[in-house]
């Protein structure tokens, strides 16, 4: 089975227009005679009495499902499943509930969500003197020397920066004073700055001479001295003193340490109804990592892999080795690069056409030049890869579509079967959106980034370039572009429902309504986590849609999405998470 985006598209949607009606004929034709009833092998899993949105053209609507195996082997009516019911099937009353394939998260970072279960969660801090605080409990807890590491802080979203702050983010001094000797490091909510104390820039060797890196910045005050932000390639400085410390552990530890994390990262994918993971940017290491886990049998989720951090020479070698499709009930597929161009708007590294409102000496950063990414993308027709590129500014967008263009009229190749990626996409200029579906280019958007952000994306690019610019997702879908929707987990809690909800309602947390006209049916929103993320994986044919043949990845939900008020959205719970047919999450526990 295979289809074009655009056909896929206007397929489905069609469909789902009459959805309803559609669902209601099929059971009628489903309710033959008892005695014409043909006799079927009884299933495994039989889900009844609820709404199965299957996400496939064909079946619409409808009220029930069965699984045997991995796989599942009919949906249809109550009656028509009756069938599959035998003597040793477990039979899941729905009661009216809610199901549809499970969740795809088109764009996260796998090990980073599980390490971020593992340091300071500073997600939800509401000020600097909280996070001044969370650090001080930590060294008290800590042996002399031992790292503080955090994650989640975000200047844009606390409700008061402290006096004496250098481009909207403290200086380090409070920090310096709760942890002297334990050097501290936390990680910004985008994953595009770091704050550090005195200690931990020592450590490296970084001081108020250092030069600026490429594509980074060390932020210093007015009279030179480093203030603790480390913008962009910056953060890279650190490394080497982070390595030290983290090697002082044996093997075994660092072993236990990352298996632990895919555990915890498994375990909230699931209880969030995630059942497949685009992790984006993983080493050729980390990849026989995972090889390992899932040849043992313990990889969690199912995971489709970026290479990330190798060299275009090394990739150019190593590709061919690497390269896994999925095949059956497969839990690792790596057939994509992850490049990034530029960086994140909250930390002013994106690239933009024009300089920001509120920085206008910067108009962004690019973080891996333009030849470079050309050149990766050469390699990856050569081997046949697909490539992911992080573009956020309105010129990092229009920089690697004239990338993929001036590569795909090199190779003469189709764009739209190569289904390369723009990580992001966040803010485009309007010359730009058909580029998408004219290229085949495939937009890897995060629906909730638009309503965490959109309260302060005005100020990094005023009022009118907001509007015209950011989020365009009705203009992209209606020129006939493909769209992902994802959270870029930690940047953002993996909460699909969240991200569904700003996707079709796009209100901020003040309440207001970020430019929506650009909201997305509840139909639109519902195959962009499910099949057109399993088409940006080149899986359609596997998942995506409960479609009988296919693996039997399935969420339980509390409440219809299509239908339940948008108020009522964010109350929407999984109930249950169901991977290859085994019940891998209920509500109550995993």
């Amino acid at each position: 089975m295979s289809y074009s985006l655009n056909s896929w598209r206007a397929t489905l949607l069609a469909v789902f227009v009459s959805s309803a009606l559609m669902a209601g004929c099929s059971q009628e034709a489903e309710a033959p005679p008892a005695a014409e009833v043909p006799a079927v092998p009884s299933a495994d899993l039989v889900l009844r009495g609820g709404k199965v949105a299957t996400v496939d053209p064909e079946l619409g609507n409808t009220e029930a499902i069965a699984i045997t195996g991995s796989e599942i082997v009919a949906v249809g009516s109550n009656e028509s499943i009756s069938a599959y019911i035998g003597d040793g099937t477990e039979v899941i009353e729905l009661e009216g509930r809610f199901v549809m394939p499970g969740f795809i998260e088109g764009h996260g970072h796998f090990m980073s969500l599980g390490r971020a279960k593992q340091i300071l969660d500073l997600n939800t801090v509401r000020n600097w003197d909280e996070v001044v605080n969370m650090v001080a409990v930590a060294v008290d807890q800590a042996e002399p020397g031992e790292w503080i590491f955090g994650r989640g802080w975000h200047q844009d979203k606390w409700d008061a920066v402290p006096e004496g702050a250098v481009e909207g983010v403290p200086v380090n001094a409070t920090l310096n004073a709760v942890s002297p000797d334990n050097p501290v490091l936390l990680g910004h909510a985008s994953g595009h700055a770091a704050f550090a104390n005195d200690a931990a820039l020592a450590a490296a060797g970084v001081g108020n001479d250092t030069p600026d890196p490429d594509g980074g910045t060390i932020v210093r005050d007015a009279d030179g001295r480093a203030t603790g932000l480390l913008r962009e390639t910056a953060q890279r400085l650190l490394n080497d003193a982070v390595e030290e410390f983290e090697s002082r552990q044996t093997p075994e530890e660092i072993d236990q340490v990352m298996r632990e994390r895919v555990f915890l990262a498994g375990q909230e994918a699931v209880a969030h109804g995630v059942t497949s993971f685009h992790d984006a940017g993983a080493s050729f290491d980390t990849i026989d990592f995972f090889r390992g886990l899932e040849e043992e049998g313990v990889l969690p989720i199912r995971l489709y892999v970026m290479v990330r951090r190798a060299s275009n020479e090394e990739m150019d070698e190593r590709l061919p080795e690497y390269r896994m499709v999925a095949e059956g009930n497969d839990f690792l597929t790596v057939r994509s690069i992850k490049r990034q161009i530029d960086g994140a708007l909250g930390a002013h590294g994106a690239w933009l056409l024009e300089p920001y409102e509120d920085l206008p000496h910067t108009a962004g950063l690019v973080l891996e030049p333009v030849e470079d990414i050309e050149r990766t993308a050469e390699i990856a027709v050569k081997h046949g890869f697909q490539v992911n590129t992080h573009a956020i500014g309105d010129r990092a967008n229009r920089e690697t579509l004239d990338i993929y263009q001036r590569v795909f009229e090199a190779a003469d190749v189709d764009g739209t079967e190569l289904r390369w990626r723009i990580e992001h996409a966040q803010h485009i200029d309007p010359a730009d959106v058909p580029r998408f579906a004219e290229l085949g280019v495939i937009a890897a958007m995060q629906g909730v980034h638009c309503t965490s952000d959109g309260p302060w994306i005005p100020s990094r690019l005023g009022e009118e370039r907001t509007r015209i610019t950011s989020y365009p997702w009705r203009t992209l879908i209606e020129s006939g572009a493909l769209i992902g929707n994802g959270t870029d987990v930690p940047v953002e809690p993996i909460d699909a429902i969240a991200s569904y909800t700003a996707s079709v309602t796009r209100i901020t947390k003040d309440g207001t309504a970020f430019h929506p006209e650009h909201v997305m049916t509840r139909e639109e929103a519902l195959a962009s986590y499910t099949i057109n993320n399993a088409i940006a994986a080149f899986e359609e044919d596997i998942k995506g849609s409960l479609t009988p043949g296919k693996l039997a990845d399935v969420v339980v939900l509390s409440q219809d999405l299509l239908t339940v008020p948008d108020d009522r959205l964010p109350d929407t719970q999984v109930d249950m998470t169901i991977l290859g047919g085994a019940v891998v999450y209920t509500r109550e526990g995993p």
